[in-house]
């Protein structure tokens, strides 16, 4: 990959071989590896046994979540904020585990709109929840420096599964204690 990055910077007009810029298509190859590492990990690994028997019936929320992710369009950052929900069905999941799972999903080339869904998918499948819900709030740079330049805009996406989705006063409770 070094060298596709060594070819790109030569393409925009840049001297490889300058003091600068010698060692950065290594560093490029290596941060886009770790940008998009989601594509090498293993859920399982990820999950590694943390579900555990529990009585709790309320819902569980873990909020401001940082994300990180790339637009597969512009292979350009997107980052903000994930909010996870879901109402326990005899299982909790290890609260590490819900951040986890936000990443294993944000590292790789994404859409904001895809991401959300896998996320509340992903949960739903591992917990059997009576529902699930996630809220992601992000920048995107490719709407930021570049296209229309906006700055302050942010996109929030929300999926809501089973009875978020269904029951009105479950989702209700769950955007008041985002908020």
């Amino acid at each position: 990959m070094h060298e596709l990055y060594k070819q790109i910077l030569s393409d925009i007009g840049e001297d490889v071989t300058r003091e600068g810029l010698k060692d950065t298509p290594q560093r490029a190859a290596n941060a886009m590896r770790y940008l998009t590492k989601g594509y090498t990990e293993n859920l399982d690994d990820i999950i590694n046994d943390a579900l555990f028997t529990s009585d709790m019936s309320e819902m569980v929320i873990v909020k401001d979540i940082e994300i990180f992710s790339m637009c597969e369009h512009h292979l350009l950052p997107f980052l903000g904020t994930c909010h996870v929900g879901y109402l326990p069905n005899g299982k909790v999941l290890g609260l590490s585990k819900i951040a986890r799972i936000v990443d294993y999903f944000a590292r790789r080339l994404q859409i904001q709109e895809r991401l959300t869904d896998e996320i509340a998918s992903c949960i739903q499948n591992i917990t059997n929840a009576r529902g699930v819900a996630v809220v992601i709030d992000a920048k995107h740079m490719c709407m930021m420096m570049r296209g229309v330049e906006k700055q302050k805009p942010s996109m929030v996406t929300s999926v809501m599964l089973g009875d978020m989705r269904a029951q009105v006063a479950s989702r209700h409770e769950f955007l008041q204690l985002i908020r």
